[in-house]
């Protein structure tokens, strides 16, 4: 997937149709996750049981990790443009066939497939943005991202609530499917990249590594404690793998032609401190959304729809920060304040969360999202600036898929240690009151949905729905230290300035780089 020679002086003005296309690959990604987050209790409730819920997310999630670097080493080594492409064409294919899924395992292994074209999706179009758009014209594009974004942060609850009420909740996956197609369109004609491929061998060594870390790390995190003891057998032994798969992803990487993940890019405290964070937002962002749209179904009753338009507070506070810090750290002197803000805020809205009951009004609950959602969005745009601040061009692929490999990780290992404290609290506190059959009935059974709470005698109701929220505080107090935590790593940025190209007369101007051919 190659375009035509490209001509051989840059245009002065940026390509809009090809970073439309790479606007939505990012778009593609967005939809999905808050599409799919609306209409997973009602596809949990059709195939399977309120159990298998963590593994539908952490499957995708986990495969989207692993891919994430590959992607991205693929691009500066072969070409930034057709893997981009081929990933677009991969999460397509998995797409499909999750709409066709007839059983919950099939489900979880098509979301696999699916994770696997979605790894690249953000890196590839972050990449080619890299190299495509001078440092001080980032602004500029972040306005096209805030044309994008809107209609996935906001209408994407919307969507997947309505398609699942109205159509069927197969339709949440299909939906990805003609935006992808005008991606791939776009991208095709709009972008044109000089020839930089550099023959190198893919590291597949440390990435096979790094799989196995990621793969062990994540069911320690969902199993220790909940299915086996923190001193069993199978505990230690996932410990053991993920500590020696890690050690050696960090040797291999060291020696390796073309690592993965370079070192060398950690040698700026700025870069590393950005991939400490983005991995802590990562995993406050991926917990607080799988469980929230739970929370107003389950416990306040809500429908599909209704419940993405409660969150919607959250999503468009992420999204108006993640604007404003764009804009704020193009103008330079604030890339210290701002993730120390956005830790700050984040930490108030954890905590304030935790204020969500069984009792709680519903206009209140859905407006207590809404400072999580600031702090969480100037968190991950922060970290996603510095990281591209700090890389050169030749690693630029390799560093947002390092970042975006950290976020993914995050709400991997997040999702799957929070769900566990979750499913841990909930079963807890039915069993304790209703007796372990019952329990395990609500928890495990395929009928459990949505819909059938407001069935429930009213007894069972309130002790499911009171079981549900303190699960969801496990959950918030979870996200409230992981933020914490973020808080206080974000004092120790110093600040990285954008870098900028001389042009006539010292002023800033785009790099013309002269292209020979497509990427």
């Amino acid at each position: 997937m190659t375009g035509d020679t490209a001509p051989t002086q840059a245009p002065s003005k940026l390509p809009y149709l090809g970073l439309f296309g790479l606007m939505l690959g990012i778009f593609l990604g967005t939809l999905d996750g808050q599409i799919v987050g609306i209409a997973l209790p009602t596809i949990v409730g059709d195939l399977g049981g309120l159990d298998h819920f963590t593994w539908s997310v952490t499957s995708y999630l986990l495969t989207m990790a692993a891919a994430t670097p590959i992607w991205g080493k693929l691009g500066d080594l072969k070409g930034r443009k057709g893997a981009y492409m081929w990933s677009v064409v991969l999460f397509l294919v998995g797409t499909v066939l999750c709409g066709l899924a007839q059983d919950m395992a099939q489900l979880i292994a098509f979301r696999a497939v699916q994770g696997l074209g979605a790894g690249g999706l953000m890196v590839g179009a972050l990449s080619v943005i890299g190299v495509l758009v001078p440092a001080h014209e980032r602004g500029r594009v972040q306005s096209m991202v805030g044309v994008m974004l809107p209609v996935a942060f906001v209408g994407g609850p919307l969507l997947g609530g309505f398609i699942t009420e109205v159509l069927d909740w197969r339709w949440v996956f299909y939906v990805n499917v003609p935006f992808g197609m005008v991606a791939l369109f776009a991208v095709a004609k709009g972008v044109r990249l000089p020839k930089e491929r550099t023959g190198g061998r893919i590291d597949y060594p440390g990435t096979a590594l790094l799989t196995t870390a990621i793969l062990a790390l994540t069911l320690l995190a969902g199993w220790a404690g909940t299915r086996y003891g923190w001193g069993s057998a199978q505990t230690v032994l996932l410990a053991v793998v993920a500590a020696a798969a890690l050690a050696g992803f960090v040797r291999v990487e060291q020696r390796a032609a073309e690592p993965v993940i370079p070192p060398r890019l950690f040698r700026s405290r700025d870069f590393a401190l950005a991939q400490a964070l983005s991995f802590l937002a990562g995993a406050v962002l991926v917990s607080v959304i799988n469980y929230l749209p739970q929370y107003m179904q389950f416990v306040q009753g809500s429908t599909a729809t209704v419940s993405g338009m409660q969150i919607l507070p959250l999503m468009t506070g992420m999204l108006a920060a993640q604007l404003a810090t764009g804009r704020l750290m193009d103008r330079g002197g604030l890339d210290r304040v701002v993730p120390i803000t956005g830790g700050a805020v984040t930490v108030v809205g954890a905590l304030l969360l935790l204020l969500l009951d069984t009792d709680t009004p519903v206009l209140a609950a859905s407006a207590l999202t809404l400072v999580l959602g600031i702090g969480v969005g100037m968190l991950m745009q922060s970290t996603l600036l510095t990281t591209m601040n700090t890389a050169p061009p030749r690693d630029m692929g390799a560093a947002t898929g390092t970042v975006t490999l950290l976020r993914i990780i995050g709400g991997s290992l997040g999702v799957a240690a929070l769900g566990a404290v979750h499913l841990g609290r909930m079963t807890g506190e039915l069993t304790d009151r209703l007796g372990e059959r019952t329990a395990e009935q609500l928890t495990s059974g395929g009928e459990l949905a949505p819909s059938s709470v407001d069935g429930m005698p009213a007894r069972l109701r309130g002790v499911f729905q009171e079981a549900f929220t303190s699960g969801l505080h496990g959950v918030l107090l979870g996200t409230a230290l992981l933020s914490a935590t973020a808080f206080a790593l974000a004092w120790f940025v110093r600040g990285t300035p954008a870098p900028k190209s001389p042009g006539p007369e010292g002023s800033s101007q785009p790099v013309q780089i002269p292209a020979t051919s497509a990427d």
